[in-house]
């Protein structure tokens, strides 16, 4: 009797605590799910359920507290955190450090030790400026190695290498070349008027403004930098302040690398020709040469203007046909007065195979190499790119081989020398272009009439678009020279075109001041054999 009761008082023990077990998880139960209570609520029961100002303070201390201690704890595990990713960093460079003392750099992972350093860049700078001609100067074999600096100004750029503009001096037209110039004068204000400055610029403190600048010296090292040396007044009449910067180049990067078959792309030559007969059969037998003995993947588009000598064109490329029987011709005829920029029109219209065709603008007074149809086809994307070459422009044989009984063969006489012809760097004329990106720019202006613009217009449209303008000589591409006539019906700004034209065509300046001192120079040698 004993034993049973203690075993039904175990059992009740037992379901004692079993009861306050299953009350304790009712009573957690309770409070997790309860909702949450509100600021106003929460107020009610701060101090006794209260509703008062003190309550309210003693509230949001606490929160700020609580956020603080939050915002304590994140920062110091940030800082562990920063702690361990340098240490482990350091691990790993002295790992890859004794890996690639030993020669077992895992593959993959060089580029992480070759990684440069910020210090690493500021010691390649350096190098750059030791290396250019700065401080001090460099030997030089002749004085053809020297590089020129421009001298600019506020407003203007004053330089040797005048290109198109043909002027010694000229307002910067480029933005970028402005945006240099003018970011170069807004650091060396900042440094005249920093805080922090050399003992020799702080001596007699004072503000610098633009209107202080002088001018300045620039140039260009390829392969180094640029550098900039800016004179800007100082506090008396004598008295200047002279800096000097130096922009400096990194190494090459590469943007891009691509595989380009020109093997199937044809080009079609489009030729507008009005007489001169002579002068396109001429045309046709480099054109045999090249396009058809070499090439063979162009077609060429000739638009005749008018009737006269039509018949001797039509027999040349009859001719042409059964010797080499090569079709590729398609001939055009207008009745109508001759202009250059119609024809072209007309021919790139009239190409119907394909909308993507590689158009190539000529005239009949060009001469042109295998190499320049192998540019025409690289340095042409449609969409993207259109190539304006500029040719080499035969000065008057007459003039230049005067000495000779006569000139020497043409292949002889196409040599790019500044005494045998000059860059037309003043024409756009040839010019290479696909045919989807000439009608989505609208073609040429067809109110022009007879010689010259209508290739400056559409130039200036290709430069107003997104298109890549590809400009640069071509060694490949000449100009024969041949006798200008300016009609007197042109207009005035066309015939005072025409006639700068006429004038840089006969020959160099050196020849011309040859002709035109001619007597004195015979004069004098005269007297010297009178006197030996």
């Amino acid at each position: 009797m004993q034993s049973q009761y203690k075993r039904w008082m175990g059992l009740g023990r037992i379901g004692g605590f079993g009861v306050l077990l299953c009350c304790c998880l009712g009573l957690v139960y309770i409070l997790a799910c309860s909702p949450a209570v509100g600021p106003n609520q929460q107020a009610l029961l701060w101090a006794g359920g209260a509703n008062s100002r003190e309550g309210y303070m003693a509230l949001l201390q606490e929160r700020e507290d609580s956020h603080r201690h939050y915002i304590n704890s994140l920062t110091k595990q940030i800082a562990q955190l920063k702690d361990a990713l340098q240490e482990r960093t350091q691990q790993l460079q002295e790992s890859l450090e004794r890996a690639k003392t030993k020669g077992v750099l895992p593959l993959g992972l060089e580029s992480l030790h070759k990684a440069p350093e910020q210090n690493d860049l500021k010691e390649f700078f350096r190098s750059q400026l030791n290396q250019a001609e700065v401080s001090a100067g460099l030997k030089f074999s002749s004085e053809y190695a020297v590089i020129p600096f421009d001298t600019f100004t506020l407003g203007r750029v004053y330089q040797l290498e005048t290109g198109l503009t043909r002027h010694p001096e000229e307002r910067p037209v480029r933005k970028d070349r402005r945006d240099e110039l003018l970011t170069t004068l807004e650091t060396a204000l900042h440094v005249l008027n920093g805080p922090q400055q050399h003992s020799d610029i702080t001596a007699g403190k004072r503000t610098y403004a633009p209107s202080d600048f002088l001018q300045g010296l620039t140039r260009t090292e390829r392969d180094r930098g640029t550098v900039y040396e800016m004179l800007f007044k100082g506090g008396g009449v004598h008295d200047y302040t002279r800096l000097v910067f130096f922009r400096p180049f990194g190494p090459v990067m590469k943007v891009k690398s691509e595989r380009v078959d020109t093997a199937n792309l044809l080009i079609n030559i489009i030729l507008p020709l009005s007489k001169r007969a002579d002068a396109f059969r001429q045309f046709m037998g480099n054109f045999r040469k090249v396009c058809i003995n070499q090439d063979n993947v162009v077609h060429l588009t000739v638009v005749y203007f008018g009737r006269d000598q039509i018949d001797q064109v039509k027999a040349i490329l009859d001719r042409t046909t059964r010797e080499t029987r090569f079709r590729n011709f398609t001939l055009i005829q207008m009745n109508e007065e001759f202009s250059r920029g119609r024809g072209l029109e007309v021919g790139a219209r009239a190409w119907k195979r394909s909308q993507t065709a590689l158009l190539f603008f000529c005239d009949v007074d060009i001469l042109f190499t295998p190499d320049f149809l192998t540019s025409c086809r690289l340095n042409a994307e449609p969409g993207k790119k259109v190539y304006y070459p500029v040719l080499f422009s035969q000065y008057n044989p007459s003039l230049i081989y005067s000495n000779l009984t006569q000139p020497p063969p043409i292949e002889q006489q196409l040599v790019i020398q500044k005494d045998t012809g000059f860059w037309r760097d003043f024409g756009f004329g040839m010019t290479c272009q696909y045919r989807s990106d000439f009608l989505n720019i609208g073609g040429f202006d067809r109110s022009i009439k007879g010689w010259g613009l209508e290739d400056v217009h559409l130039y200036r449209k290709y430069l107003h678009s997104k298109l890549m303008v590809i400009r640069s000589p071509s060694r490949g591409l000449f100009h024969f020279w041949h006798e200008k006539h300016c009609a007197d019906e042109l207009t005035p700004d066309k015939y005072k075109m025409c006639m700068q034209t006429k004038a840089m065509s006969e020959a160099s300046h050196s020849r011309l001041g040859e002709l035109f001192f001619k007597q004195q120079i015979e004069d004098h040698l005269r007297a010297q054999n009178q006197r030996s």
